[in-house]
């Protein structure tokens, strides 16, 4: 179970995805992660749901819940209740990383703000993730993802065409903040090996999908252009986008001149028409373009145009489903997939983490890819434990038990 963050001990309020996107991303890292939930009903997301995965006993956890909980223990604490909130005293103040996601203000209300939590434990690292922002004139708003792609102008980029506005089919918005809440956690961690001082990390949803603008932002902030939604064709790049084809579609992408000239002799076309000879032009008459391509593509079936396409060097792909990604030998082939035992569900395969580590060497790269993981916890499966380990521990730190 060791990985980088190895030692690393990790208290997570959080509830719903961002928060435990972020905590359990510390977790795939080797740290030990500690998920406080409410009792008798536990994070929200266990009742999200269907689908559920549900075994003969009539136990019951969300899918949804399961996607998001991987190498955390669960401890269900009442933090209004005295007896409770000790533990959770005892824990942050030897923890190197507090997460919570709650409403501002709300931590502060339960007497653990960033004040108390400083003098509990000056090394800690506290990652706060709101919806809108933990200040200005709308930081107390909640912050659910569908909410936040619409207000950060994530949807109006998204869709056939501006009055066509859609979401992202994954909470895109949680999920970002999530990894920027990771990432600023290790950051801060390592600004403590210098300082010997934790600090408050926080982000939004709002600041995350923000974050990821990325030409959308400055086609406004520099050139005054407002982008809109368009369907499956790039903005500033043409041809890139979704072409239909004999009984299906392929995507293809020509991201420089070079490959738009490979993409015109493999098809017979001039690559200098009127027009068209610039991506500049290309774009300004992306639709003559997406015309003229599905033309030459009417009679061909996906399969062997994306076989003539990766013949002649242009970057191609299909769109597939959801069930075929998982099955795809190229997803199996990274490490995607992790098979846990569950404590009342038995056998799970479940999306696995998606980084890789090698360590080189003069023989070549060894990979020391963390390859055991657990399953979500079961509400408060850790908790007799947990309670215990503080109860008898000297200094009130909970500590990984030693390999033997």
């Amino acid at each position: 179970m060791s990985g980088p963050l190895d030692g690393v001990l990790v208290v997570d309020l959080t509830r719903a995805l961002a928060g435990p996107h972020a905590a359990m991303m510390l977790g795939d890292l080797g740290a030990r992660v500690i998920k406080v939930e409410n009792p008798g009903s536990g994070d929200d997301t266990r009742g999200w749901g269907p689908p559920f995965a549900q075994p003969e006993t009539g136990d019951r956890e969300s899918t949804y819940f399961l996607s998001a909980n991987r190498n955390k223990e669960s401890i269900a604490l009442d933090l209004k209740d005295d007896a409770d909130r000790e533990v959770l005293t005892t824990l942050l103040r030897r923890a190197d990383v507090l997460m919570e996601n709650f409403r501002p203000g709300t931590l502060t209300r339960l007497g653990f703000g960033t004040g108390v939590l400083a003098e509990l434990n000056p090394r800690l690292v506290v990652l706060s993730i709101s919806g809108f922002g933990h200040d200005g004139p709308e930081g107390g708003r909640a912050g659910y993802d569908q909410i936040a792609q619409g207000e950060a102008g994530l949807m109006s980029l998204t869709g056939s065409d501006p009055d066509d506005p859609q979401r992202v089919g994954v909470p895109i918005a949680d999920l970002l903040a999530g990894m920027y809440g990771a990432y600023g956690v290790l950051a801060a961690l390592l600004e403590r090996e210098r300082t010997g001082r934790g600090q408050v990390v926080r982000t939004s949803l709002l600041a995350a999908i923000v974050g990821v603008h990325a030409f959308q932002g400055t086609a406004w902030t520099v050139a005054g252009q407002v982008g809109r939604a368009q369907g499956n064709h790039h903005p500033s790049i043409a041809p890139y986008g979704l072409f239909r084809c004999k009984g299906g579609s392929v995507q293809l992408s020509c991201g420089s001149e070079s490959l738009w000239r490979r993409l015109c002799a493999e098809f017979g076309l001039d690559p200098e028409t009127p027009g068209m000879a610039t991506n500049a032009e290309r774009v300004g008459d992306r639709q003559r373009v997406i015309e003229l391509l599905e033309d030459a593509f009417a009679n061909h079936p996906a399969e062997e145009l994306l076989a003539r396409l990766a013949a002649a060097g242009i970057p191609a792909g299909r769109v597939r489903t959801i069930d075929e990604v998982y099955t795809w030998e190229q997803t199996l082939s990274q490490g995607l997939l992790v098979d846990l035992e569950h404590d009342t569900l038995g056998r799970l395969r479940l999306p696995g983490p998606p980084l890789r580590f090698f360590t080189p060497g003069p023989d070549g790269e060894v990979e020391t890819t963390r390859r055991e993981h657990a399953a979500p916890p079961v509400l408060d499966a850790d908790g007799a434990a947990i309670r215990a380990e503080v109860a008898r521990s000297a200094d009130g730190v909970p500590r990984r038990p030693q390999a033997t």
